[in-house]
């Protein structure tokens, strides 16, 4: 197989979803270097549980397995999470998740050891340095390399939605951002992240791809890191804008509209309907929006530069998925979407947490809180 050019064409829109989350010192709050111990753990104890290393050694991977819908990734989610759990708290540590951990500081949190991470951070040092940011990644299965494209380039004009109801990051070593995901902005600044280009076709992906290897910015890498991409490997589109939420209720709520609108747009191809697509400069307007303003941003809608609300935007998404979630039995999930409007967003919470009481241990607590109790 090309790993460039082979696609495995994936029959059906199969979902898969991995979610990070951390170790923490129930006390200090602070992220501790200690998930490779709950891992191995957690393996011995549980075999059957999907956990991967990641980036810091703080970072527990949950990772479902090939699932039809929301609810049946939420399903194994929830009982890893629940494996993953006995396993911290016999051994005095709590879990925690969210975009970015408000406080810690990024110097005293070591590298799990893997050469492709170690090398990310020879090459990008400062930058590099600072990646304490955490997300959800969704897969959704494609059924020809044809589609991918059009689909992520019309995913992308929905940026600002899906970060909305996930924004989770809205502090930074002690200090509020005035954002709603810092971790957004944080992110792009790795020279392999940020925004895919709006390629036209395959064609000009591998091509794009063979320069890179070419020029070795694979061999540093191990990948491109965009917000949207392609994985050949698996014949899926992953989907990487969204914060990490904080609790189970709201991952669904992320995964089933990222489901919904990757098989949306998959069906408007079939049916040989145009996609939409923004100008790039708009797209990238839309995420910077989507970042600082979250559920408040104001976004650009159409080519003509047309605005709306991004709130009222995710009320008309909701209704025109509404048909695709009752095909793939994921009405109930996407639906969730209504309760974050309704409640608020995790970086609303923890900001007003924050101002409440001055300090940001409150707002790690009740995130570690919601991890527990929030579930469906």
């Amino acid at each position: 197989m090309d790993p460039f050019r082979d696609f495995a064409r994936s029959p059906n829109s199969t979902l898969g979803v991995e979610w990070e989350i951390c170790v923490i010192d129930p006390v200090t709050r602070d992220l501790v270097p200690r998930a490779a111990e709950v891992i191995d753990e957690v393996h011995a104890r549980h075999p059957e549980t999907r956990l991967e290393r990641e980036f810091l050694q703080n970072t527990i991977e949950l990772v479902t397995p090939i699932c039809a819908n929301t609810s049946e990734a939420i399903a194994a989610l929830t009982r890893d999470l629940e494996n993953v759990r006995g396993v911290a708290e016999s051994k005095g540590l709590k879990l925690w998740a969210g975009g970015g951990h408000p406080f810690t500081d990024f110097r005293e949190q070591p590298l799990s050891p893997k050469n492709t991470y170690e090398e990310i951070i020879n090459r990008t040092q400062y930058w590099g340095q600072q990646m304490l940011l955490w997300g959800v990644h969704c897969h959704v299965g494609v059924s020809h390399e044809d589609k991918v494209w059009p689909i992520i380039n019309a995913v992308m004009t929905k940026y600002p939605h899906l970060l909305a109801i996930s924004a989770s990051s809205p502090a930074w070593e002690g200090l509020d951002t005035g954002y709603a995901s810092n971790r957004t902005m944080l992110y792009q600044q790795l020279p392999t992240a940020g925004m895919p280009y709006q390629f036209g076709s395959w064609d000009e992906w591998v091509a794009f791809m063979r320069d890179q290897q070419t020029s070795g910015v694979i061999n540093h890498t191990g990948s491109m890191h965009f917000d949207v991409r392609p994985a050949a490997k698996w014949g899926t589109i992953e989907v990487r804008i969204s914060d990490a939420t904080s609790n189970l209720r709201e991952l669904a709520a992320v995964v089933a509209l990222t489901h919904c609108l990757v098989v949306y747009y998959d069906r408007m191809l079939e049916a040989g309907e145009q996609l939409p697509t923004l100008q790039p400069w708009h797209v990238a307007e839309n995420k910077w929006r989507g970042a600082r303003y979250g559920l408040d941003a104001e976004v650009i809608t159409s080519r003509a530069t047309d605005e709306a609300w991004v709130r009222d935007e995710l009320s008309l998404l909701i209704d025109a998925l509404t048909p695709t979630a009752r095909d793939l039995n994921c009405e109930a999930e996407l639906k969730l979407v209504e309760e974050i409007l309704d409640r608020g967003a995790g970086y609303q919470r923890q900001r007003d947490l924050f101002r409440e009481t001055g300090t940001w241990q409150a707002a790690v607590d009740a995130s570690a809180r919601e991890l527990v109790d929030w579930r469906l």
